[in-house]
């Protein structure tokens, strides 16, 4: 089986076009969620992590980061509920 990708902090600032203040700060708040941590404790990311920043940004348009929170914390009880 092949490994999963994790992207480094770098890594998503570069892909995704954000600062690393705005990547931490997505952290911090629960917007995004580190899949794992490096030996030296650098902050790791899964794939999905760009599809969420994508909807964080569009969500942004409407909403303010607290909703955000909700709506997204909201879609994850709902996939841990159904299976999805």
């Amino acid at each position: 089986m092949t490994p999963v990708k994790l992207y480094r902090i770098g890594e998503v600032m570069r892909y995704s076009g954000l600062s690393r203040q705005t990547v931490h700060n997505y952290t911090i708040l629960g917007l995004i969620k580190e899949a794992d941590r490096t030996d030296g404790g650098h902050r790791l990311y899964c794939e999905d992590v760009f599809e969420t920043i994508r909807r964080i940004e569009n969500l942004k348009k409407t909403n303010t980061l607290k909703a955000i929170r909700r709506i997204l914390n909201g879609e994850m009880e709902e996939a841990d509920v159904t299976g999805k």
